[in-house]
This record gives structure tokens, C-alpha cells and sequence, in this order.
């Protein structure tokens, strides 16, 4: 994995099929639609009827790496759950790829988790204390474990009170699918159906490529289960506030979903003009960071009537890159996935539109990129609030330190990114972009207001291992204000 990462990292992603005959294929299509939510490793659990071995095939890389017509083929049965991973929590290895599966009193148990437990040490802690012995680092087997545990009177519902956190996962039974999503509403998961099947997965847009029919989405706290008598709901948690990510509109979600009613392209083009209108500027084009900042650049346009144009050209084929050539090609980490079209910005105003900027050395090395190129301005516009504040509910937002706007006051970063100015979107705008109110969001990276309690001990735990993921970042970011681009 790049160590060199300058965007949030995304989550997980989580499919699952009840009553399909070619549930495998249709699972492997679902996770090719979500694999922009999780690019390390992918993995699937089938089975062909009730009480019938599970089948498992997992690997690391990309949906396309994972699977091919042999795996495919091996994986039989009408039941199913994949996933997609990018590991928030656990490190990078084939053991941590999931769905995870056990025996155990209950029977055969597969998981597909996308989120993370704010309270998975002390939970870890207590079952080990019992006897539980793990196979992995990842907070999703926790789940299973809790599952698995002799509940006595317990059902499964009382156990699944015991988590707490940011989870939206589907669970395989030996005669159900069981979808699960937290009482707060963090992580999307949705249902579909495709003729007599039924369909559980991160967003909409798996729905589309297997031309499943979207249904709605699944409630905040709901348990949704599904067996030969149809589908029924349960809601075993007390109910919270809702605190649904907005990253997810921002920058995660595909913007072909839908998101509550919403298609999340139409919510960047109004994030795009929100931005405009709060931060305008006279310029002869306005310039996208693709893909993710598309949108928000084209509503950016559109708003103060600046000539649209595609200055960098994304390569969509890189995959893995393990040499890093530094001293052979400047920024090649920029550069490899970012080419400037150097004819269209000489001597222009350019308005470069980006989703977020979280530590900045990308956006510096673009304005570099542009300013050699010949450009006559650079202006760099936001389309979301500054990031001050570590994500603990999934998503691989650094230690605050290492969070640009954390550290630096607007001035400031305006000089470190040596742009003519900056402008990022405000919470307000942002929100109303959305049209949806504001106490629907967790806006915890933006305002340091966390919807859920975490333990302290916790906070320095998942920094501690962000650091040993991210060293040779920190390393290269310790003195921001010392960079001087190269003549």
C-alpha cells in the first residue's frame, strides 16, 4: 500500500444475495460497483441451500485480481456476502481480508463489515478473558465472536447491543442474510431486489450494473432479515440521533448513488455553486481535480460563468505502485496519476476545484505543476469545510497534527500551498447543499464534535497506529513551511 496517501482513504465496501441462483456472479459484479470504497482486498461467501458448507475465496488486490472464472465457478450456491476492503482498522494482510467466516454453537457464521467499534478493545478484552481466541487484528471479528458466544437467554439481537461505533455489515446464517446498520446512521447500506431475489449492499449503484431494483434504504438501527418467509425488521438499539457521514456526499460515495433520495452528483454540483458564491474569483477557467472533484467544479462554473476545462488527465491504470522513484522523476506520486495538459493553463487565471485538501502535499505539488506549466494565477477552491479533527468512525483521517487546517491558519496555508488564494466551503453551505438539515450529519472532522463516545485510551491507540502506517509521510511533512519548490 502507497504509504505517500494525501486523500482520506476510503472504508469498505459490503454485498449480499438471498435466493439467487447465480448469487456468486451477481456478488462479483456488486463489489466491481463498489470497489472504489476499498482497493486492498476482496473477498466472497456462498452457500447452496440451508444447513450446506459455506464456500470462501478471498485474496488481496482488486476485485478483478481476486476473482476469476475458476473462483467463480467453485463458489456455488443461491446465498451470498462479499466485501471490499481498505483496512481502517488491522493491518494489511490476506488474514484481515474478509468475509470472515466460523462454526460455532449457532451454526456456520460468515460477516462483511464496513465501519468501525469505538468500544472493540475492551470488547476484545472481555472475550479473550473468556477464552475466545482471534485470527485477526480487525475489529469486525469481534462481531462474530460476540455471535458466538453461549447466550443463554441472550438472542442474537441482545448480543449485537454490546457494539458500539460506526457499522453497517451484512451477516450469512446457515438459513438467512442479516443486514445490520448502527443506531446513528454513519455508513450507508441499502436493499434492492432482482426477480424473486433480495439484495443488501453499501450503495445504490451495485444495484444498477445488475439491473436490481432499489427499494430504500436500510433505517438507522435497523436489523433487516432475510430467509425463505420474506423479510422482516428488527430494532434492537435505542435510538440516537442521526449522524450519517458526510464525506460520504463529499468525496466516497460513487455519484451515480443515491443517498437518501439524493444523487450524490447533484449534491457536488450544489456544493460546486455554494462554493462560488462564497469564495468567487475572476479567472479564465475553472480547472476539476478528477474525478472526485468533477462536480463541484462544474457547479463552481456554472455559478460564476468561468469556462469549464479538464487541465489534468487522470491515469486510471496504475494500481500498485511499490517503486518509488523520487530521485528520478520529482513528485512522481502526483504526477503518475495526474498529467497537466501544459497548452490549456500557460498564461491563464486558473480556479483549480478539489474536494478537500487533508494534509496538502498533493495540492502543493499541483500548484508547482502549474505554476511551471505557465499558468498566470492559481486559485484553489474547497468544496468541503477544513479538516481539523481525526475520524474514528472508519475513515483514515490522520493524527490531527498532521491535518493541515489543524495547524495552519488560512494565511498560512495559502502560503505553504503557494496558491493566489484559497477558499473552502463552509458547514452551512455545505449542509444546505444537501438539502437535508444539519443534525442529520456527523460532521465530527469538521467541527471536533463526536456523535459517540470513545474511550481515551482508544484515541491514542488508533493514532499510535496511524503513525507506524504513515511514517515515511510524517516524515516528509514535518516541516511543511520549510518546502521550496524546484526551479
Amino acid at each position: 500500500m502507497n504509504s505517500f496517501r494525501n486523500k482520506p482513504t476510503h472504508e469498505c465496501g459490503v454485498f449480499a444475495v438471498y435466493g439467487h441462483p447465480d448469487a456468486a456472479m451477481l456478488t462479483y459484479y456488486g463489489l466491481f460497483a463498489l470497489q472504489h470504497r476499498g482497493q486492498e482486498s476482496a473477498g466472497m461467501v456462498t452457500a447452496e441451500g440451508s444447513n450446506q458448507h459455506f464456500n470462501i475465496h478471498r485474496g488481496m488486490g482488486l476485485v478483478s485480481q481476486v476473482f476469476g472464472e475458476k473462483e467463480l465457478t467453485a463458489l456455488k450456491g443461491c446465498r451470498s456476502i462479499g466485501h471490499v476492503r481498505y483496512s481502517t482498522s488491522g493491518s494489511t494482510t490476506l488474514k484481515n481480508a474478509q468475509p470472515f467466516v466460523v462454526d460455532c454453537g449457532r451454526g456456520q457464521l460468515a460477516i462483511a463489515h464496513n465501519g468501525n467499534l469505538v468500544n472493540a478493545a475492551p470488547l476484545r478484552e472481555e472475550l479473550e478473558s473468556r477464552g475466545s481466541i482471534f485470527q485477526t487484528t480487525v475489529d469486525s471479528e469481534i462481531i462474530l465472536h460476540l455471535l458466538a458466544q453461549p447466550s443463554g437467554n441472550r438472542n442474537v439481537l441482545t448480543l449485537l447491543r454490546q457494539i458500539h461505533g460506526a457499522f453497517s455489515f451484512v451477516i450469512m446464517g446457515e438459513q438467512e442474510i442479516i443486514g445490520v446498520r448502527d443506531p446513528f446512521g454513519f455508513r450507508p447500506l441499502v436493499l434492492g431486489k432482482l426477480d424473486d431475489a433480495f439484495i443488501l449492499a453499501s450503495e445504490t449503484c451495485a444495484f444498477d450494473l445488475i439491473h436490481a431494483d432499489f427499494i430504500r434504504e436500510i433505517e438507522p438501527g435497523e436489523v433487516i432479515i432475510i430467509n425463505d418467509d420474506g423479510i422482516h425488521s428488527e430494532w434492537p438499539f435505542k435510538e440516537e440521533r442521526k449522524a450519517f457521514c458526510m464525506f460520504e456526499f463529499v468525496y466516497f460515495a460513487r455519484p451515480d448513488s443515491l443517498i437518501q433520495d439524493r444523487n450524490v452528483s447533484k449534491v457536488r454540483v450544489n456544493m460546486g455553486r455554494e462554493l462560488a458564491r462564497l469564495h468567487p474569483v475572476e479567472a479564465d477557467m475553472v480547472v476539476p481535480v478528477p474525478d472526485s472533484g468533477n462536480y463541484a467544479a462544474l457547479g463552481f462554473s456554472h455559478e460564476l460563468g468561468i469556462q469549464y476545462e479538464h487541465a489534468f488527465v487522470r491515469n486510471h491504470y496504475i494500481g500498485r505502485t511499490f517503486l518509488q522513484p523520487t530521485q528520478l522523476i520529482r513528485d512522481f506520486n502526483v504526477r503518475v496519476k495526474l498529467n497537466l495538459i501544459k497548452e490549456l493553463v500557460k498564461g491563464k487565471r486558473v480556479v483549480v476545484v478539489d474536494d478537500s485538501v487533508v494534509r496538502g502535499t498533493t495540492a502543493r505539488a499541483r500548484v508547482v505543476n502549474l505554476r511551471e506549466a505557465g499558468a498566470k494565477e492559481v486559485h484553489l477552491r474547497i468544496s468541503c469545510p477544513p479538516h481539523r479533527y481525526a475520524c474514528f468512525y472508519g475513515i483514515d483521517f490522520p493524527d490531527p497534527k498532521n491535518l493541515l487546517a489543524n495547524q495552519y491558519s488560512p494565511a498560512e496555508i495559502k502560503e505553504y500551498l503557494g496558491v493566489d488564494s484559497v477558499g473552502y466551503l463552509d458547514v452551512d453551505g455545505m449542509v444546505r447543499a444537501t438539502g437535508l438539515p444539519k443534525d442529520h450529519f456527523c460532521l465530527a472532522c469538521f467541527d471536533g464534535n463526536y456523535p459517540v463516545a470513545f474511550d481515551g485510551e482508544l484515541d491514542k491507540f488508533i493514532i499510535e497506529r496511524r503513525k507506524a502506517r504513515s511514517h515515511l509521510f510524517q516524515e516528509e511533512i514535518a516541516q511543511p513551511r520549510l518546502f521550496v519548490p524546484s526551479k
